[in-house]
């Protein structure tokens, strides 16, 4: 009676207002996949989004605005760590992609500690009503100083705040899907490449300072070796995880080889035909970067392939 009246209500109100008793009821098409993104408005978000609706899943993408997110997606503008049930006021969503994190490029922040409960009792709520699959975004500043290959057993000693809570985060939420059912993916990301200014990594600063007409960028001497992956090959690897169930837990979302980082951000500049010259040796490299490391890209090659395999097959 509820959902009667409620959409009697919305339909004269509008297709928005329609949508949000939607979601508020878990109604969803046979066999469409609904999927929560969080973080949903910032520049991982709005990337992972686009791929997913692009492959026909269902998305309510969330953020405190999300006036950048497609507009395929149900979006709605909440404070997540607010809610009181965010399964069933999100519309009972089969899986959640948490993206969500405060000052992730700013490694010395308290906030990734302060936070790191919020993140826990968001992600607990929706494991306690039943949510089927969670897939959380982690960071190869998880393992601190390593030199190599990282893959799923590799050690992690993380060396910043960042990295610690990134760590104390998964460790919490694996203890806590552990004899649930619930499918548990970590997703770990490298260095992203990407030409927009509305990230916070090298390339969108890069891209800033171009845009502000500057000349010079200060820089390192770049000889440390690095995994990079392009924005949009990194986003869809994400999408593609979440569309899957038979591969879990920690999943390198890389390239899989290293390369030095002047090399990188030199290829980027020249590829966008930017001006602006790179000013070595300004800034020292931070204690805790490695030297050479990447990511061991096993699982998300079988993933992808998988992926092309179901599409070119229909």
């Amino acid at each position: 009676m509820w959902f009667a009246a409620c959409t009697s209500l919305a339909a004269g109100l509008g297709s928005r207002a329609l949508e949000w008793v939607l979601i508020r009821e878990g109604h969803k098409g046979d066999n469409i996949m609904k999927v929560l993104v969080t973080g949903a408005n910032g520049y991982i978000g709005t990337g992972v989004v686009s791929k997913l609706l692009n492959d026909g899943v269902e998305v309510v993408a969330t953020d405190f605005r999300t006036e950048h997110v497609d507009k395929g997606a149900i979006r709605i503008d909440t404070d997540i760590f607010g809610m009181e049930d965010p399964y069933h006021s999100l519309g009972c969503p089969d899986a959640v992609v948490h993206l969500a994190w405060r000052d992730g490029f700013k490694h010395a922040s308290e906030a990734h500690i302060i936070d790191l409960p919020k993140h826990y009792d968001f992600l607990k709520k929706l494991v306690d009503a039943g949510i089927k699959q969670v897939c959380v975004m982690g960071s190869m500043h998880e393992i601190g100083f390593y030199e190599g290959a990282i893959n799923e057993t590799t050690p992690a000693r993380p060396q910043s705040l960042y990295g610690i809570g990134k760590n104390a985060l998964r460790d919490a939420v694996e203890l806590l899907v552990k004899n649930k059912g619930t499918v548990f993916q970590w997703t770990r990301g490298y260095y992203i490449v990407g030409n927009s200014s509305a990230g916070c990594s090298i390339f969108s600063k890069i891209t800033q300072a171009e845009k502000d007409g500057k000349t010079l960028f200060p820089f390192t001497m770049g000889t440390n070796q690095y995994d990079f992956i392009d924005y949009d090959v990194f986003c869809e690897q994400v999408a593609a995880v979440v569309e899957q169930t038979e591969v879990t837990g920690i999943i390198n979302c890389c390239s899989g080889y290293p390369m030095p980082l002047k090399d990188r951000v030199e290829k980027f500049i020249r590829d966008n035909n930017y001006a602006i010259r790179l000013e070595y040796g300004v800034f020292p490299d931070r204690p805790y970067d490695s030297k050479a490391v990447w990511g061991d890209d096993f699982k998300i090659r079988v993933i992808m392939k998988e992926r092309k395999e179901k599409k070119t097959n229909g």
